[in-house]
């Protein structure tokens, strides 16, 4: 659970550095080929299989370790002192987890799908990768689910980063508020990072902006 959630924390910065290169302004000409060049290399393939396999074992175990706990306690508390003691998002991970998780597959069916599996998008004579990304998130309804999604995951980080490196045993009295300030430091990065696209290209689009060739 810890080794998954941590590869795709890696997975996140790698993604978030690629979609900054949406704002580069030169119709998304630099986006597209880096989209490009890593479908055509074999180490990305494996890493996107490695990827995949990820997703699917944190959710699993995700899973797995909620039915269990809720198998060793079937009689719940007469008073429920854990809201006392931990954070709400630390009790929820699996709703936060959830809604994360609707989002990826949404997001695979509006991106990998017709680039990789359909060939709509991004051969020859069609829109290109970048051109989707901006008509997706000028969409009021797609931008407000990936607003949604990205401030969740936000705090499902904040508390998932830390819990991590605890379960690896990297904790003690004097590292544990290292982890937990870093912690909220990565989620809070990651947070404003993916939630500029949304936000921006919309209101690019609201004031009839062409975000993707501002520089040229």
């Amino acid at each position: 659970m810890a080794a998954t959630g941590l590869f795709l924390c890696v997975f996140l910065v790698e993604h978030l550095y690629t979609n900054l290169h949406l704002y580069w302004g030169d119709g998304g000409k630099e986006f597209n080929e880096m989209s490009h060049s890593m479908v055509h290399s074999i180490f990305i393939r494996i890493v996107e299989v490695v990827l995949f396999a990820s997703i699917i074992i944190h959710v699993v175990q995700a899973t797995v370790l909620t039915k269990k706990n809720s198998d060793a306690r079937p009689v719940k508390y007469a008073i429920d002192g854990a809201s006392m003691t931990s954070s709400w998002i630390s009790r929820n991970m699996g709703l936060t987890g959830s809604v994360i998780f609707f989002f990826i597959v949404v997001h695979l069916y509006n991106f990998f799908l017709p680039y990789r599996i359909t060939g709509e998008v991004g051969h020859d004579g069609q829109m290109t990768v970048a051109e989707k990304c901006a008509e997706a998130l000028g969409n009021p309804v797609y931008a407000g689910l990936y607003l949604v999604a990205v401030i969740i995951m936000a705090y499902h980080i904040s508390h998932g980063f830390a819990s991590g490196f605890q379960t690896l045993g990297l904790n003690n009295k004097k590292y544990t508020p290292i982890w937990k300030m870093v912690s909220n430091g990565f989620a809070i990065l990651m947070g404003l990072g993916f939630a500029s696209f949304p936000v921006i290209f919309y209101v690019a689009k609201v004031m009839g902006k062409d975000l993707l060739h501002w520089n040229m």
